[in-house]
């Protein structure tokens, strides 16, 4: 069966149904995308409230493989580089199980169930599957029934955190700035004998 080939319009409703009724998913990525699965994760997880774990591609024989079952969904990531052969293999691992494979990348592969077609732009690639990941996280909360601008439990004091943190840096900086100034003055004041 030849996979569906969508554009970024995928994660949009229609696609985030997909996803709406499972408890689980697993998400996988080679180099910078497996960044982009471990972002992807924490998106679903903070906007749908789904059980999302993002594991590297290679590490799929060191028991995640035991997770799967028929059914389950997994997203995979990949740019079109020296990786992305790692990432169609470890989905055929997944899909032989029975799981279901949703793709990101520029080259569909007859392995991908559903397949969401993204420019090659070299290891920028993995930009557009950050942002096919936060679509489809959007649209995912939206149909399970949750607010994705407003997410529940998370507490606002890490937004609060950076900004001390950033105060501090900016007085740091300055007092830094202002002790320079001082020894710029007091080194040229000074005379030399």
């Amino acid at each position: 069966k030849a996979p569906q080939k969508i554009g970024f319009n995928w994660a949009r409703k229609s696609r985030a149904r997909l996803l709406k009724e499972q408890e689980h998913v697993y998400l996988i990525g080679k180099n910078l995308n497996y960044i982009v699965a471990l972002e992807a994760a924490l998106k679903l997880k903070e906007t749908s409230y789904l059980h999302a774990e993002a594991f590297a591609s290679a590490e799929l024989k060191h028991g995640v493989l035991s997770l799967i079952e028929k059914g389950s969904y997994c997203l995979t990531f990949a740019s079109n580089d020296m990786h992305l052969q790692e990432v169609i293999s470890s989905s055929t691992e997944i899909a032989t199980r029975g799981g279901v494979i949703i793709s990101a990348s520029p080259k569909p592969n007859e392995i991908f169930t559903h397949h969401i077609q993204t420019q090659d732009i070299g290891k920028l690639t993995a930009i557009l599957n950050i942002t096919v990941s936060q679509l489809l996280a959007y649209y995912l909360g939206l149909e399970r029934g949750a607010d994705p601008d407003k997410p529940r439990n998370l507490a606002k004091s890490v937004t609060v955190k950076w900004g001390e943190i950033f105060s501090n840096m900016t007085a740091c900086r300055a007092g830094i700035q202002n002790r320079q100034r001082q020894n710029d003055f007091i080194s040229f004041s000074q005379p030399s004998i």
